[in-house]
């Protein structure tokens, strides 16, 4: 990827079209923004093959990402907590546990931070 520095931020161009970044909301996606929609997105996406190979039947699949930031210095983020609610799911609650534990350990995204970012899953069924 390649960036290029503008007014108020950067871009880069990707397959979809162009990507708008700055750390002011009103220019673009800010940091923190994408990381965490790169880390419940990938999440959600290893999270439906996961149940489409186990023969899961469900309808949707809605993620809320908490996310937990160091009020001092540079303002990391420290803890993401996602919370899965899945909507006509045919799956006992055992089965979606062990069903977001191999999502945990093949979701990329996740495994590129793991080190550094509390990442947490919780969900319900509808």
């Amino acid at each position: 990827m390649e960036f290029k520095m503008k007014e108020n931020g950067f871009e880069t161009d990707v397959e979809f079209g162009t990507l708008q970044v700055s750390g002011n909301a009103e220019h673009g996606f800010r940091p923190y923004q994408l990381l965490v929609s790169s880390i419940a997105v990938c999440s959600g996406g290893v999270l439906r093959k996961v149940l489409e190979k186990k023969r899961v039947a469900y309808e949707d699949i809605h993620i809320k990402a908490d996310v937990v930031r160091n009020t001092e210095g540079a303002q990391e983020i420290q803890a993401v907590h996602m919370h899965f609610t899945i909507s006509g799911c045919d799956a006992s609650e055992q089965k979606i546990e062990k069903s977001l534990e191999v999502t945990r350990k093949n979701c990329s995204m996740v495994q590129s931070v793991k080190e550094s970012i509390e990442i947490t899953e919780s969900f319900d069924l509808k």
